[in-house]
This record gives C-alpha cells, structure tokens and sequence, in this order.
C-alpha cells in the first residue's frame, strides 16, 4: 500500500515543471536468516583469558556445525582484549583484577526451521549473548520492483492532484528516480533467557518490508 504524507513542490514559473516524491513498500516472507553470538570470558591473565575464549568458541563453532551440518555457514570474527579494572574509592587508583575476551560467531542459513535449536545448542555450548538475529531475502528482485511501482503510483497520484489544483495540464515526465533498499527484520527480545529455560527457543520472523521512493519530474502545459 503507497505510502502518502510526501512534499510535492513546484519550480519557478520559467521552468514550467512540477516535481513530486512518493514513496511505497512491499512485503515478503524472508527466506534466510543472520544469526549473530557473542563468546565472551574473563580470566586473571590476558594469556589465560585469550585462551579460555578461543577454546569456548571452537566448542561452539563445532557444535553449530553438528547441529548445521550443510545447511548453513559459520564465519567467525570480531575478536577483542580488555583489562579489566575494579571501581576504586575516592582518592584511589583503579586496580587491574583481571581481562574480558570476546569473539563473535555469524550463522547465516536458510533453514529458517532450525534457529530455534541452533541458539540452544548455541548457549548450551557456552556462547553467552545474542547480538542480533535478522531475517532477510536471498533475493530481493520481485519485492523491490512492486515497491518501486507503488511509489510510482503515489508520486503520479501526487502530481495530478497538484496540477489540478493549480489549474494545469501535466505534461511528459523528463526526469524519474528511486531509492528502494531491504529493511531487515531484527528479532529482539529476550531469546537468552529462553535459551536457557527447558523449552526449546521459540522464533518465528515477521515480513521482510522493501521500502522504496521515487521522485518524479513533469513538464505542465
């Protein structure tokens, strides 16, 4: 449904124009996913800490891949080292009391159907926080050429209802432009505690919305 509430503006007399923006989405059922964990440990040393990290993330990596096996790939990246320090008195120095480490794990698949026991076996694992989980669309081709479309119906909307308000006839269109891009949907909410519980973690994505808009130049008679 176009989406209404845009500026149409007119040019200087002269130049005999009228210029609109319309704007309108579309909506599809995403078919792959972005999953996104967090390994993260803290230990006395920096030596011990990387260690303890890098052996908590190979043991999510390899159960991610049991539990994947082909339907899906596992990157892994975003590594980090930091002291750790207590919060001093007044008058007092922080003192260092040890080192936090953190990787992160991307899981992206089209097994929409496993997620669910993908963050299980995820934080049974040992991974301790969700970044993020998006659900996308391998291609976006169809949705984006209907969202194009209902922009494209909303800025000629715009234009006629301008320039029968002014008293004008439109004219050819010399000039047309869009901007349409995949919004993805991010599942939020409080997916580590539901990992945690007996229960199998629950997801089910919404709609993948394509917004798009495009602006349109007339010539009026």
């Amino acid at each position: 449904i176009p989406a209404h509430g845009q500026t149409a503006t007119t040019h200087p007399a002269a130049e005999r124009v009228i210029e609109v923006s319309g704007s309108g989405e579309a909506h599809a059922t995403p078919d792959v996913a972005f999953l996104n964990l967090a390994i993260e440990t803290h230990a006395p040393t920096a030596q011990e800490c990387a260690s303890r990290n890098a052996a908590l993330a190979q043991k999510v990596v390899d159960a991610l891949k049991a539990k994947l096996g082909d339907k899906g790939k596992i990157w892994t990246g975003g590594y980090s080292l930091f002291p750790e320090y207590n919060q001093p008195r007044a008058g007092e120095k922080p003192a260092l009391v040890g080192y936090r480490a953190g990787k992160s794990i991307t899981l992206p698949t089209e097994q929409l159907a496993l997620l669910g026991s993908l963050i299980d076996t995820a934080i049974s694992a040992g991974a301790n926080r969700i970044n993020y989980l998006n659900f996308s669309l391998r291609d976006e081709t169809q949705a984006r050429k209907e969202a194009i479309a209902n922009a494209a119906k909303d800025a000629q909307a715009q234009a006629q209802a301008l320039a029968a308000s002014l008293g004008v006839q439109l004219g050819k269109s010399v000039k047309a432009s869009t901007v349409s891009q995949v919004r993805p949907v991010p599942v939020m909410g409080r997916m580590m505690a539901m990992a945690a519980a007996a229960a199998p973690t629950p997801i089910q994505p919404n709609e993948v919305t394509v917004p798009a808009t495009v602006s349109l130049i007339y010539e009026i008679e």
